[in-house]
């Protein structure tokens, strides 16, 4: 119970930081709602992208080397890329069979529980690990550059017992994008299988919040080394950084989403931005303040974009609070 104690102590100060961002997205998702439902051509082109996206960059954290593209080529085309492992196939064509699965979970509001988890895995690892597929592991592992070892196999069954009483319970009353995060570090650190953790988790994590409305988070590949460091300050209590790329990630998605509307924002490079609205302020000082969430940004490839509209809002209210203070 000691996990579930740091996580109630260092709570409140977390949702002061990430105050701002958990609002946005609950604007967003809020605005979304209020549109749905997309067209369905809109909405299946978008689908695809998200999904193939999702396949490529999550295994790519794992150490896939096809790109985007030979992702997109492999899963919509069946072709099979010249110099790549059949392994390396395999991991994004299972993948994205998980995909589906969770998906169909998802609109069914089925249980997180033990047999959905261990099918996921059975997905994720079928025709690679056969013999470790939708089993938990019966020995000990280490993660290489993790800062802790996962707990001896004769406890897992109970650690993740408990895991499903946690996430059903909502003891802590976490709102959505807490859950999220807390189920994604703790799934990590019990670390139940021999291999495929992260896949499996990123996916139960989009199971979560699929079920809750939103669309799918995607953990960017080029963000592996943030993330986890992010879950290694997790270990310890520390949940701010792990969040915030959640966060990151859920705004990603819900900015896709709306984008597909006349009425959404422009989003362009955030250098575009400060060129064209002469900013008084550089295009470094803007990308920190994407980097930190402080505005409403969100990242492709090395690039952040905004609108001219979150930066106007940011400058408005730091003015707002400057007057206050002098008063």
């Amino acid at each position: 119970m000691e996990w579930k104690n740091i996580i109630e102590k260092n709570l409140p100060e977390i949702r002061h930081l990430l105050e701002s961002n958990i609002e946005r997205i609950i604007q967003k998702k809020q605005k979304l709602d209020a549109k749905r439902p997309l067209p369905m051509m809109a909405l299946e082109r978008i689908r695809e992208d998200l999904f193939i996206e999702w396949s490529y960059n999550s295994t790519n954290i794992e150490g896939n080397t096809l790109n985007l593209n030979e992702t997109r080529m492999v899963l919509q085309e069946g072709i099979t890329v010249k110099g790549k492992t059949l392994r390396e196939h395999l991991e994004v064509s299972n993948h994205h069979e998980a995909i589906e699965f969770v998906e169909s979970l998802a609109q069914n509001k089925s249980d997180i529980n033990e047999r959905n988890v261990l099918k996921i895995h059975e997905i994720v690892m079928t025709k690679i690990q056969r013999e470790f597929a939708g089993i938990y592991r019966n020995g000990m592992v280490r993660i290489s550059g993790a800062n802790f070892v996962p707990p001896n196999p004769l406890k897992v069954q109970m650690l993740m017992d408990d895991f499903f009483d946690f996430i059903k319970s909502n003891s802590l009353m976490l709102n959505d994008i807490e859950m999220a995060t807390v189920l994604h570090h703790r799934f990590v650190w019990i670390h139940p299988f021999f291999d495929g953790n992260g896949r499996t988790v990123r996916l139960l994590m989009n199971l979560y919040l699929m079920q809750k409305g939103y669309p799918p988070a995607i953990i960017l590949a080029k963000d592996r080394k943030k993330y986890y460091d992010a879950l290694n300050k997790a270990n310890s209590g520390n949940y701010e950084k792990l969040m915030l790329l959640i966060c990151q990630a859920i705004e990603r998605s819900l900015d896709i989403y709306l984008m597909a509307y006349p009425d959404g924002y422009e989003y362009k490079p955030i250098q575009t931005i400060v060129e064209e609205e002469q900013l008084p302020y550089g295009q470094e000082y803007i990308s920190l303040l994407a980097r930190q969430g402080k505005i409403d940004a969100y990242k492709e490839g090395r690039n952040w974009y905004t609108s001219k509209e979150s930066v106007k809002e940011y400058l408005d209210n730091r003015k707002r609070k400057r007057i206050v203070s002098k008063k």
